[in-house]
């Protein structure tokens, strides 16, 4: 019997993106998409959610419309990126230059895997905020005294929000905790902080990250000066909505909005999700078969 080859986390997520991106239309097609046990808004139109929880993020979440909801194939979902003049970040000189020394393969400026330099499909960390900004699945929110964590299904990574006080690092390219000056690194998933601004609205403030990594899947770069602000809003017991703002003083003139009001639907304590893992091994068994020669055929930019 031949071997059945297993495909990496990563390459079953660039092929259902792809199927995504290519359905023949829009999103009330793509809800049809499903997480298996997941319940998604479309299966209860006449609920009436009762009012949300007082500072509460609990729970496990999922994009309230579709699996496909929070997949954004072609870069943030605010700011895709798709040649559109309204949706070009506002680079200075040194941010249209790391833009364009980017190689991804999505988006009006993708390449063949082949020639693409994105980190992720080597199984690098994605970091945040593109754990988000790329395809954000199911994630699970707990909720302690001094913080938050976040555990992200894709590739199964998490961080950690604190809530006890403490400010982020003053030098976001030199960073480390007030009460840790000897121990600086800039981190994959930067150092994080947060506080509610009213009983249904946590902000979080991110820094301190590693300048390795890209922000969306369309390959929009970030320096070590990055700084983000997520936004989780409670409208509902149901509901959480998840907002992105992208604040890089060295590769933009402005901040920008990546993510705008995400809506994500509370599951049941006992749904559980399969696992996608990006395994080296496995990724280099899918680009022996599958993406290497599949670059071979297409034409370079």
């Amino acid at each position: 019997m031949p071997k059945r080859l297993r495909l990496p986390a990563i390459a079953v997520a660039v092929l259902m993106i792809t199927a995504l991106t290519f359905l023949p239309s829009t999103h009330g097609q793509q809800s049809l998409q499903k997480e298996p046990g997941a319940v998604y808004d479309s299966d209860v139109p006449n609920e009436k959610p009762g009012p949300a929880p007082k500072r509460s993020l609990a729970g496990i979440w999922e994009p309230a419309h579709s699996i496909g909801d929070g997949t954004q194939a072609d870069g943030a979902k605010a700011m895709p990126a798709d040649g559109k003049p309204e949706h070009e970040p506002p680079y200075t000189p040194e941010g249209q230059k790391a833009w364009m020394a980017d190689k991804p393969t999505f988006g009006y400026r993708q390449v063949p895997p082949a020639d693409s330099n994105d980190p992720v499909p080597g199984c690098d960390p994605q970091g945040f905020p593109r754990i988000v900004l790329h395809n954000f699945r199911t994630s699970w929110i707990i909720q302690n005294q001094d913080n938050v964590v976040i555990l992200y299904e894709f590739n199964k990574k998490w961080r950690v929000i604190w809530t006890d006080g403490r400010a982020l690092p003053k030098d976001a390219e030199n960073p480390s905790w007030a009460s840790l000056p000897d121990l600086q690194e800039s981190r994959w998933w930067g150092y994080s902080v947060g506080k509610w601004m009213d009983d249904y609205t946590f902000v979080a403030e991110s820094n301190g990250f590693r300048d390795k990594t890209w922000l969306d899947n369309g390959g929009r770069p970030h320096s070590a000066a990055l700084h983000v602000i997520e936004t989780y809003h409670r409208p509902d017991a149901k509901h959480l909505e998840m907002s992105i703002t992208i604040d890089d003083p060295k590769y933009y003139t402005k901040p920008w909005l990546a993510l705008d009001k995400l809506s994500l639907r509370l599951q049941s304590p006992h749904f559980d999700f399969f696992e996608q893992e990006c395994s080296p091994s496995e990724t280099k068994e899918y680009n022996e078969f599958y993406g290497d020669p599949a670059s071979k055929g297409l034409p370079s930019k």
